[in-house]
C-alpha cells in the first residue's frame, strides 16, 4: 500500500537519486572509521586518540551539515548536493595521493566532513515531493542512504588488505563520480521549494523549543548509530581480539540492523505515531546498551548491538517522521540544525568509549555512560510529547505523533 503510494506521488528518480546521494556519502563520510585499526597501525594512536580520528569527520559533517541546510533552502537541494559531491572529491584525492602525517589526517577528516553533511540536501529533495501522510516513508526510504556505511566496512578492510588505506581512499572515487554523474541526469528539486529568505531569518527556528527536542532526540538515535559505526572495528579487534576484516563482518552485520530498518521505523511512525514508536525504541537502546556495557561472549554482544542498531536506525526514522510534520517552509534548515545535533552526539560517542577505555582500562564506562543517555532522552521525550501535543493541537494537524 504504502509503495504504491509513493509510486503515485511524487517523483520517484528523485527519490532514488537522494537514496544514492545519502548511501554514497555516507560511505564515504564514516570511511577513517572503517580503515581505523590499519591508521592505526601506521600511525600508533592510543585509545583516546583513535576515538578522536574517527569522531573528527563526524563532527565537521554537523557544521557542514548547517550550512548545507541554509544552501537547501536558498539554492535548492539540488544544486546544494552537486556543489557537496564536487567538494568531497578533494579529501578522497588528498588521502590517496598522500596522508603520511597526522596533521594532514585530521585535514583530511575534517574535509570528509562535506560528505556527512549530505543529510540535509538528500532529505529535503526527497521530503518535498511528497504529501504529509507520506513523510515517514519518504524521508525513510532517503535515510536509509546511512546503509552506505555497510559498504565501508564490508569493503574497506578487504581492499585495504590489498591496496592499504591511502589506496581505498582513491577507490572511493569511482562509487562518488558514478553517483555524482547519474545524480545530475535524474533528479529535480521539487515546485514546492520556497522562496529564498535572509539567513537570520532561518535561524529563527533556534528560539522554538521543539527544535531543541529534536535536537537532543536526534544526538541519541543518529549520533549513537553513526558513532558507534566509526568505532565498532576498533572495539571488536581490542576487546575481542579480531582480525581486522573480521572484525569489518561484525560491524557490518550490526550496522545492516540500523542502516535497512529506518525506512521501516518510517512506516511505523505513520501508523502509529512517531513519539509511541520512539519511547518504545529508547527504552530498547537503554537495555542493550547495558547489556554491552557487561562485555559478555562475543556471540551475545553481537546480538545485543545488532538490536541496539536496530532500534537506533527505527528511531532515526521516527524522529524524521515527526520533524516535517512540524517545520514545513524550513524543512531545509531545520533539517540541516537536527542533523547537526545528531552529528555532535556521533562525534561524542566515540571519543566516550576511547577516553573512559584509556583512564579505566575497560569499555564497559563508556556503555554505560551511553545507556544512562538514552534513559534520559526518554523521560525527555515525554516532556516534549505534552508540548507537541498543544502544538499540533493549535495547527489542527490530523497526523498521529
Amino acid at each position: 500500500m504504502k509503495l504504491k503510494d509513493l509510486r503515485n506521488n511524487g517523483h520517484a528518480p528523485s527519490l532514488i537519486g537522494s537514496f544514492l546521494y545519502f548511501d554514497v556519502s555516507f560511505m564515504i563520510w564514516v570511511l577513517l572509521g572503517a580503515l581505523g585499526v590499519y591508521i592505526t597501525k601506521d600511525f600508533g594512536l592510543s585509545p583516546s586518540q583513535k576515538g578522536l580520528i574517527v569522531a573528527i569527520p563526524i563532527l565537521s559533517g554537523s557544521l557542514f551539515r548547517l550550512l548545507f541546510g541554509v544552501l537547501t533552502d536558498r539554492i535548492g537541494p539540488r544544486k546544494t548536493a552537486i556543489g557537496g559531491m564536487i567538494v568531497t572529491m578533494l579529501p578522497l584525492l588528498w588521502g590517496w595521493l598522500s596522508g603520511t602525517h597526522l596533521a594532514e589526517l585530521y585535514g583530511i577528516g575534517l574535509l570528509l566532513g562535506v560528505a556527512g553533511a549530505s543529510f540535509s540536501a538528500a532529505l529535503p529533495l526527497a521530503s518535498r515531493w511528497y504529501p504529509p501522510h507520506l513523510q515517514g516513508a519518504a524521508m525513510g526510504i532517503a535515510g536509509a542512504g546511512n546503509s552506505g556505511t555497510l559498504l565501508a566496512t564490508l569493503f574497506g578492510p578487504r581492499l585495504a588488505e590489498q591496496f592499504g588505506w591511502n589506496g581505498v581512499m582513491g577507490l572511493a572515487l569511482i562509487p562518488l563520480l558514478a553517483t555524482f554523474t547519474l545524480y545530475i541526469l535524474i533528479t529535480k528539486d521539487a515546485p514546492s521549494q520556497p522562496p529564498a529568505k535572509p539567513v537570520k531569518d532561518y535561524l529563527t527556528v533556534l528560539k522554538i523549543r521543539d527544535t531543541w527536542y529534536f535536537c537532543l532526540l536526534y544526538c541519541v538515535t543518529f549520533g549513537g548509530f553513526v558513532g558507534l559505526t566509526s568505532f565498532l572495528s576498533i572495539f571488536f579487534v581490542d576487546q575481542y581480539h579480531l582480525s581486522s576484516i573480521a572484525a569489518g563482518n561484525f560491524v557490518t552485520f550490526c550496522v545492516a540492523a540500523g542502516s535497512f530498518v529506518r525506512p521501516i521505523g518510517g512506516m511505523i511512525a505513520d501508523k502509529i505515531g512517531g513519539v509511541r514508536l520512539l519511547s518504545y525504541l529508547l527504552i530498547g537502546v537503554t537495555l542493550c546498551m547495558l547489556g554491552v556495557s557487561q562485555l559478555p561472549s562475543l556471540f551475545l554482544v553481537t546480538v545485543l548491538l545488532f538490536a541496539g542498531m536496530s532500534c537506533l536506525g527505527m528511531g532515526n526514522g521516527a524522529v524524521f517522521q515527526l520533524v516535517p510534520q512540524r517545520f514545513k517552509e524550513e524543512i531545509g534548515v531545520i533539517t540541516g540544525i537536527v542533523g547537526a545535533a545528531g552529528g555532535v552526539g556521533g562525534f561524542f560517542v566515540p571519543i566516550i568509549l576511547g577516553t573512559l577505555k584509556e583512564f579505566s582500562g575497560s569499555y564497559a564506562a563508556g556503555f554505560n555512560v551511553y545507556s544512562l543517555i538514552g534513559i534520559l532522552a526518554f523521560f525527555m521525550l515525554m516532556t516534549a510529547q505534552n508540548s507537541w501535543k498543544k502544538t499540533w493541537a493549535m495547527n489542527k494537524s490530523s497526523i498521529k505523533i
